[in-house]
This record gives C-alpha cells, sequence and structure tokens, in this order.
C-alpha cells in the first residue's frame, strides 16, 4: 500500500510517524510552545532530525471546546512555517478544515491537506480536488466546540466506518484519485474513553475499507483516564496505544514525541523480522 501526495509517493510498507507542530497558543498538550515563526520551525527540523516521515502543521485547536478562529488568522500563523517545511525533503500537511487555507497552503507547496471535518465545508473537496494533494479525512460530529455533546454511538466502530466510507466516496466522485485518500477514526473527537476504547479494539475493521488508516493517540484524554497522568507524563501510554493501533491496521501515527516512537517501531519491526531459533 502507498499513500500518494502531492510530491511524494509514500510506501506504506511500514508504519510511518507524522510529527506534529501546532503554531497555536491553545492545543491541549503542546499550545504555545511553538506558536512564534521561529521556534515553529525549528521543531520542524527537530522532528525531521528523530526521523518523521511526515510533517503536519496546524494554525487552529481543534481540542474539545476550541474557539474558532477566522481563515486569515489561521493561515498567517501557519505561512512562513509551511515555506520552511517544504524544504526539508518529507511531505508536509496542512492540519485545516477551511477551504480558503486549503487552497493558500496548497499554492505554497503542502503535500497534504489533513481535515478534522473530512471535505465537508463548501470549497473543501474541490480545493483538494484542484491541487491534486494528498488528504485525510477525519471522523468528527460537529465542531471542536460542541463534538462532545454528540458522544453517543450504538456501534461506534460501524458508525464511524459508515462515515468514513462515505467521505471517501465523496472524494472520489469530487475527483480525487483513491491513492490520495487516508482516513483518521477521529481518536478523541466526538468520543468518550469508552468508544475510544471500543474503537481502537475494531480498528481492524476499518482496514478494510480499503485506505491508510492515520492514527493520532498522542497525549490524548482517555490515556489519563486509563493511568492518572497528566498531559505531559503521557509518553509511555502514547507508545503502548500507538503500537496497538499499529497491531490493528495503523499505516501512520500522528505523534508529539517523534524520537521515542520511532524507538518503539523499530523494536516492533525487529521483533517481527527475527527468525525464531530451533532448539533441539
Amino acid at each position: 500500500m502507498h499513500w500518494q501526495t502531492r510530491r511524494f509517493r509514500i510506501d506504506l510498507s511500514r508504519p510511518r510517524v507524522m510529527g506534529i507542530v501546532n503554531v497555536t497558543p491553545d492545543s491541549f498538550s503542546d499550545g504555545g510552545r511553538h506558536d512564534d515563526t521561529r521556534t515553529a520551525i525549528a521543531h520542524c527540523e527537530r522532528l525531521v532530525a528523530e526521523g518523521a516521515d511526515i510533517l503536519d502543521i496546524g494554525g487552529e485547536s481543534t481540542r474539545p471546546g476550541a474557539p474558532r478562529v477566522d481563515a486569515d488568522s489561521e493561515w498567517l500563523r501557519i505561512a512562513e512555517v509551511l515555506a520552511a517545511a517544504v524544504t526539508l525533503g518529507v511531505p508536509v500537511s496542512v492540519d485545516t478544515y477551511k477551504p480558503e487555507v486549503m487552497r493558500r497552503a496548497l499554492d505554497a507547496g503542502a503535500d497534504v491537506i489533513n481535515d478534522v471535518q473530512a471535505l465537508q465545508l463548501p470549497g473543501a473537496l474541490a480545493a483538494v480536488a484542484d491541487g491534486g494533494a494528498g488528504v485525510c479525512l477525519m471522523h468528527m460530529r460537529g465542531e471542536p466546540a460542541s463534538m462532545m455533546d454528540l458522544a453517543c454511538y450504538g456501534d461506534v466502530v460501524a458508525e464511524v466506518g459508515a462515515f468514513l466510507a462515505q467521505r471517501a466516496r465523496a472524494a472520489r466522485e469530487s475527483g480525487i484519485p483513491a491513492d490520495c485518500i487516508a482516513l483518521d477514526p477521529g481518536y478523541g473527537f466526538a468520543k468518550n474513553a469508552e468508544h475510544n476504547l471500543r474503537l481502537l479494539a475494531g480498528q481492524q475493521r476499518l482496514s478494510e475499507l480499503g485506505y491508510p488508516l492515520l492514527v493520532g493517540w498522542s497525549r490524548k484524554r482517555t490515556l489519563g483516564d486509563i493511568t492518572g497522568r497528566a498531559v505531559g507524563e503521557r509518553l509511555p501510554a502514547s507508545l503502548a496505544a500507538a503500537l496497538r493501533a499499529v497491531s490493528a491496521g495503523a499505516n501512520v501515527l500522528r505523534v508529539h514525541d517523534v524520537a521515542a516512537t520511532m524507538d518503539a517501531l523499530k523494536v516492533w519491526a525487529a521483533v517481527d523480522a527475527a527468525t525464531i531459533p530451533t532448539f533441539e
């Protein structure tokens, strides 16, 4: 399997790591740490040095209850960071749901649009199709400010899968090639801890849709619910969730902690490839 982006054909014969670059003052985990251009560019460079296969740059927080940011403000936050990131030799994704920002980002060289609303806003499908970009379609209900009020499911895996299948069809019908599409179950988005865990347990069913799966468990609230750890102390839990997601078919891991995740995947791959000795 591969994921075709604007400049890169990403080989998915092994799990890939997408490093998070939040150019925001209010993201749930690292808000304010990289919200100026110089610091954000340095963070991009550091993540690539640590082994990130993809960078994901965002200028608006999508944490539960996050306020909306207008398109011009969002673009001003990320424009210079994106211009630097596209020179680093890896695919660059822009995390936005606004068609205006999508078009500006693609004109500036972005390879992927990562949309938490799965290209549902008017003009979003056309922006990606016209730009020849890769896209990640994520499951979420409502908007960040209201999504947790909509966390109600009968069969969360079936309902998430049906939504993602419908959005993938819409993307293809708009002219986006199938191999440009990846899907994200949206862990933590309009889902409580029980929903997230059930979704992870049944995640393999989503692989049957035939598209790469991109998942984000890094530092999520559910991990804090399970462990009792604060957001800055959730690295071991994040790695455990990431490896469980890979075992259930995840192709791309969206993470804050690239170096640690790369180490965990290297051990996973080494064990997977090892020849078990025969003892007489």
